[in-house]
Formats: structure tokens, sequence, C-alpha cells
């Protein structure tokens, strides 16, 4: 059976079919949204190579080195900073002005474009305005924030269902996950209001994510050792290391940050549990602003955050339910 560069997008078969027809009769912007991990990366270089060779076939030669992320008339644009400033604007901005070396069309993948800055969009939206004949841009946000508005407009939309099913199926064979969920829980009933217990809580919350990058880890070092067999045996050029290496560095990114953030939602979860219960409790309205607080603090990620000062500073102001013993923790 003939492989797909579709196979790669899992869980998203209403977005699928829709890029599908799109890329039939393209027109020049498109805006991906949806949540990290949850497909549109890999959607938007099977979108490009569909794009580039008329067909899914993944076979082919360029349909691979643009799975791959090694073509060179598929540029894929990743922030440097905290967010896309003025100047990536205008990096991305030249290579739109450049012609394809040896396609009928140039894919310009931008990821991250949730975390642009106003002067960014604004310098970006004249050449997405006025593109190139042959030049197709394709955007990836997160979620629709007020500085894409403008962009958001003058591109077709395609949203992303907010699943992540990488991280769920490596998580499916880890058997470490329940004990992580419970350790996650706990932490309100070990704070004790003191900065020491805090350094401690959060070295012991790095300390328990490391142990889950294990299997993303070491899937990935077998797919490094597989395309470093491939370049001995072939010989080829433009294997494609250094794409595989930023990507892995991305995933690797990703998935720490969502078992953070799943993390955080747990602690948020263990003071939701004592709001709603039918034991009324004197600080209530502490466990309403930790919750609060906890939200912030997830919206904060992946944004180059400190996290450690940022988990250090969470957890100094919430309230310890350390008190409040066993009976609190079997809500």
């Amino acid at each position: 059976m003939t492989q797909s560069v579709w196979d790669s997008v899992v869980g998203q078969a209403k977005a699928v079919e829709q890029l599908h027809q799109l890329a039939v009769n393209h027109v020049h912007a498109y805006l991906f949204i949806g949540p990290e991990g949850c497909g549109k990366d890999e959607a938007a270089r099977a979108f490009a190579a569909q794009l580039i060779t008329d067909s899914d076939n993944a076979a082919s030669r360029e349909a691979d080195l643009i799975m791959r992320g090694s073509f060179s008339d598929v540029i894929e644009v990743l922030r440097e900073g905290a967010a896309v400033d003025k100047d990536e604007a205008e990096a991305i901005i030249r290579l739109a002005t450049t012609t394809p070396t040896e396609s009928k069309v140039k894919v310009v993948i931008v990821h991250e474009v949730h975390l642009m800055r106003d002067s960014a969009a604004a310098r970006l939206l004249k050449t997405i305005e006025e593109p190139s004949e042959k030049v197709i841009f394709v955007l990836l946000a997160d979620q629709l924030v007020p500085s894409l508005a403008t962009i958001n407009s003058r591109c077709v939309v395609v949203q992303f269902a907010a699943n992540n099913a990488y991280r769920e199926r490596l998580l499916a064979n880890d058997p470490q996950f329940a004990h992580r969920q419970e350790a996650f829980a706990n932490i309100p009933h070990k704070l004790d209001g003191s900065g020491a217990t805090v350094a401690l809580i959060v070295d012991e919350i790095f300390e328990l994510i490391e142990q889950a990058t294990k299997p993303l880890i070491a899937e990935q070092k077998k797919e490094l050792e597989e395309l470093e067999a491939r370049v001995t045996l072939t010989g080829e050029r433009g294997s494609g290391r250094k794409a595989l290496q930023d990507r892995h560095k991305r995933q690797l990114r990703k998935f720490n940050t969502d078992e953070l953030r799943s993390g955080l939602s747990t602690i948020a979860g263990t003071y939701h549990s004592l709001i709603v219960s039918d034991t009324q409790y004197p600080d209530e309205n502490k466990y309403h602003d930790a919750i609060h607080r906890i939200h912030k603090a997830m919206d904060s990620l992946g944004l180059n955050v400190n996290e450690e000062l940022l988990l250090q500073s969470l957890f100094l102001h919430c309230p310890s339910l350390m008190m409040l013993g066993s009976s609190a923790k079997a809500l």
C-alpha cells in the first residue's frame, strides 16, 4: 500500500479532508490553528508536499525531503526569542521575495505566529496581502490572538482539534504516569510557606519530568540512528540531519511543556476539589486565587520564561493544605 504524506497527521480527519480540497485550488496564505502537538506542524509539511508534487505520495524524493524538513523550496521559520519580532518578520519577507529553485512554488511555513509582536504582524501583513505569485504562506498558531486579527482575515483558516496524539501514545506506555499525577496532586499538601520546601518541590518536579522524557528520547535516538545508517548506506547529501535534530529539540521542549501544564492542571484540581466539596473551608477565597495563579502560570509556559523561577514564585503564593490532613487528600 502506498504511503501518504498525510499518514503522519493523526486524529485530524476533518482538517486533512479540508486541506486535500484546498491543495487543488490553492491561494496565497493559510492559517492553521490548534494547540501544541495537535498535528498542525506535520500537516503543514504534508500540505506543502502535496502543493509541490500534486500528489500525496510520500515515497517521492521531494515529499521525503519536505517531510524531513530538508527541501530547498519549503522554508520553515522558527522564532529565535520570546516572540516573533520585527527583524524576524523582515527575514520572512526577504524569503518571500526569492524564487523557487526547483519547484513551481515556494512554501514558507512560519511556526508559532501567535507569539508574533504587533510590529511584526503589521510588517508581515503587506507581504501576505500582496504576495509573489510563486510563494505560499502557511502560518501556524496555537490560538487566535488579537495581533493576528488582520492577518487572519487575509488567510484561509484551518482549525485543528485539541488533541496531542503523539504525547498520548507515549503516555499510554508510561507506567510512571499515574505516579507523576499523584505527586503533582499532593504538592499543596507539602507546602509549608518556606522557600526551602518550595525549592525542593520544584527540583522534584523537574526530576519527574526528566524521567517522563526517557521514552521520547529513546524514540529520537532510534530515528537518528536510522538516518545515520541510511546516510552510510546511500551516501545521500542533504540528509536532513540538522532538521531532524532541530525537530527533536522542538518535540522535547513541547513534551516538557505539556507535561508541566498537565501537572499544574492537576494541582489546580486539588484546590478545586476542596471548593466544590460539601465541607466549608475558611481559606476558600485563597483556593480560588491559587487556581487563578496556576492558570496564569500555565499561560506563561512556552514563552521562554525561566520555569524554575516561575514555579518557585507560584508555589510561594499557593496556600498550604498540610494542616487539612488525609481527609482532604481523599476528596
